[in-house]
Formats: structure tokens, C-alpha cells, sequence
């Protein structure tokens, strides 16, 4: 059993962040490493002194990236993974390939996982049918069971919802729903801040923008071997082909892979940020990682109740990830973000809750920082 986080943020890991004591954002934005800027400004000096290689080498930065990918969450080969510029990409993919049925999606989803289903069903593909949630905001495994019908032919949620933190149980959501439906499932809000059974889902998007700390621009999709069989390659570009390299004028069949969901090239400055994030994340340990965030979590939701506040996330551990959300009963939200900031911390605000996001760059000052702006006059 890994030893409790000490006063700094996870040796190995911190080492190579630089956001202020006091940032608590990361599901909003996660600060990329000194490794992805490094990495991000070498490729764009390369790029602008090209040579007849730069191009061919550049592109090497795809195949690194997936082949990390695919480690991270377990995937058997990396030929089910695929790079895209981020999740809603992926999301489009999945809502334009499906076959014509029903699709469950919850109704407080956040909008990137609600649009792609809208435009499908306007162009009558699929009909999506709002799944929702318990007073809690939960989608659970006895949820989608009650909402299932014979037409269902897919579920797609978050793996972790963004307003509240809850850690939806994958594995048990695609028993409930069986071999032959599809689960389509965002992991944005999960990737790099807690562990689950990714392949648990059919088809498995994300960003790098967040918990992974890429940038902007990075992100892949996982396709299992049922999503590979059901998905329609609709929105397959050039480079989701086979033999994308001749220029025959003629159609090529798709990608066996999950690289049919390629557009086009994908930017190889990007790949290398993703592949170099990846491969940090590696390094230090991902049972590390989520266990660092699962402390520093648990201390917010401390202070946050010492201080009177209303938590709004799950606090059982197998519930939550790296989200705490909370409110204070006796003062308006307004007021206890601006206290917040003035105490140097950087959180979502809503107008109904305070959003707080720990990482495994996180310390224990950015802690006390929040304990002091809940106590202080202002907050």
C-alpha cells in the first residue's frame, strides 16, 4: 500500500508542473508539464527549419502517442486506438455510426455529450432518449437497467460527471446493458485522476486538456472489437483508409482498426505533447497519481465542511475521483469565489457551486489556502 501524500505535491511527478500553490481547475484546464512545452516548442522549431525529413519525422509522434494511449487504459493493441483533436470528435464518430435505434444519454450531461446526438437525430440516425439521473445526480447500473428497451442499441455517459464528481461504474453498466449494445463513454473528467476499467467501454474518448496536462488539441478514441463490427464509418477521412498513401482517385475501404475514425493527419506537434504527457504519467505511477488525488480530495472535503459548507460530490472513495463541489449555505456563491480568489485559488465557479479540482501536483498549502478563504471575513 502506497504511503499518504506528504505536505508537497507526488515526488516524481510535481517535479515537472509549474501552476501556482493555489490551483484547484483541473477540470477545467490542467497545467501542461515543462516536459509537453519543452516538447511543444522543439517540434514548432523543427517544423520551421524543415528539411525533407521534418515531415516524415514529425509523424512519427502518432504512433508513440497511440501505443501510450492504448497502455494507459489497458487496451489490448494499439490498433484500437486512434488520435483526435479532442472527445467531441470521437463523440461524432460514434453518434453518426451507429445503427438506427435509441441511445441512452443522461440529461444534465455536459453539452458536448448532448449535441452529437441532436444532430444525429435530426438527420434521423439515432434517437437519443434523456436517462435521468437520481436527486443525486448519479447514473447507475439499476438507472440504465430501468431505462433500457428493445430498441436501445447504446448508452453513452461520462465517466465522470462534471458537476459533481461521481465515478460511474463501468464495468457494471455494460453488464447491465449486454454484449450487443454499445457503451460510449467521456472519459475527460477521468483520465489522469482515477482508475478505472476503460475498456470496459465500447467506444472510450478524451481530451488531454485536463487531468492527462497535454494542452489543448490532444486527446484519442478507444474502439473495442463490437464498436469496430456496429460503427458505421460515416465521417471516415482520408487518412482512415487503407493505403492512404495512394493517391488513386478511387475509394479505399476503411481502416480495419480504429484508425478509420481519422480525418485527416493528425497535428504531429500535438501527438508528441500527448505522447510525452502519456508517457510522464507512466513514469510516476498511475495508482500514484489517483492516490495523491484521492487524499488531497478527501483533506478539501475536510476543510470544506469545518468551514460549514454543503458538499455537493460523493464522499464515499469508491464514489468520487478528483472533484469537489460544495456550496455555503449562509453566503451566496459570488461571495465565496471572490474570497477564494483573493486567497490566491483558482476554482469553477457556477452559480450555484463552487467547483474544486486537486492533482497530484497539488499540495498541502493549496488546502490551507481554501480553509483560510471559507474562514475569512469576506468568504
Amino acid at each position: 500500500m502506497s504511503p499518504l501524500p506528504g505536505p508537497g505535491g507526488l515526488s516524481g511527478y510535481a517535479e515537472h508542473f509549474l501552476e501556482p500553490a493555489g490551483y484547484l481547475d483541473f477540470g477545467r484546464f490542467g497545467p501542461p508539464s515543462d516536459d509537453v512545452v519543452e516538447t511543444t516548442a522543439a517540434l514548432t522549431g523543427r517544423a520551421a527549419h524543415a528539411t525533407g525529413r521534418t515531415v516524415d519525422e514529425l509523424m512519427g509522434y502518432e504512433p508513440r502517442a497511440r501505443r501510450a494511449a492504448a497502455r494507459l487504459i489497458g487496451a489490448a493493441s494499439v490498433e484500437s486506438v486512434a488520435l483526435l483533436p479532442n472527445a467531441s470528435t470521437g463523440l461524432f464518430h460514434a453518434a453518426f455510426g451507429l445503427p438506427r435505434g435509441t441511445v441512452l444519454v443522461p440529461a444534465r450531461e455536459f453539452p458536448s455529450n448532448l449535441y452529437p446526438w441532436r444532430r444525429a437525430a435530426a438527420l434521423g440516425r439515432v434517437r437519443p432518449v434523456p436517462l435521468a439521473p437520481d436527486r443525486l445526480q448519479r447514473i447507475t447500473s439499476d438507472l440504465v437497467r430501468s431505462a433500457l428497451t428493445a430498441d436501445t442499441v447504446a448508452v453513452a455517459l461520462s465517466a465522470v460527471d462534471f458537476r459533481t464528481g461521481f465515478r460511474a461504474d463501468l464495468a457494471g453498466i455494460k453488464e447491465v446493458i449486454g454484449p450487443d449494445r454499445l457503451l460510449i463513454v467521456d472519459a475527460i473528467q477521468g483520465l489522469g485522476a482515477t482508475d478505472l476499467p476503460w475498456t470496459a467501454a465500447d467506444v472510450l474518448v478524451t481530451g488531454g486538456q485536463k487531468w492527462l496536462r497535454a494542452g489543448w488539441s490532444t486527446g484519442f478514441l478507444y474502439a473495442s472489437d463490437l464498436a469496430l463490427e456496429r460503427l458505421e464509418p460515416t465521417l471516415t477521412g482520408w487518412t482512415g483508409v487503407e493505403d492512404p498513401g495512394r493517391y488513386d482517385g478511387e475509394e479505399h475501404p476503411a481502416a480495419g482498426g480504429a484508425q478509420r475514425f481519422s480525418l485527416t493527419n493528425a497535428n504531429p506537434i500535438a501527438a508528441g505533447a500527448l505522447a510525452h504527457a502519456l508517457e510522464l504519467v507512466e513514469r510516476a505511477g498511475i495508482d500514484r497519481i489517483v492516490g495523491h488525488v484521492r487524499q488531497r480530495t478527501a483533506e478539501l472535503i475536510d476543510t470544506v465542511r469545518s468551514a460549514g459548507g454543503l458538499v455537493r460530490s460523493p464522499t464515499a472513495e469508491h464514489e468520487r475521483a478528483g472533484i469537489v463541489s460544495f456550496s455555503m449555505p449562509s453566503r451566496d456563491t459570488g461571495t465565496v469565489a471572490r474570497a477564494l480568489a483573493e486567497h490566491g485559488v483558482t476554482a469553477t465557479a457556477r452559480p450555484d457551486q463552487i467547483r474544486l479540482c486537486a492533482h497530484a501536483s497539488t499540495t498541502l498549502a493549496a488546502v490551507d489556502l481554501v480553509h483560510r478563504a471559507l474562514r475569512s471575513p469576506t468568504g
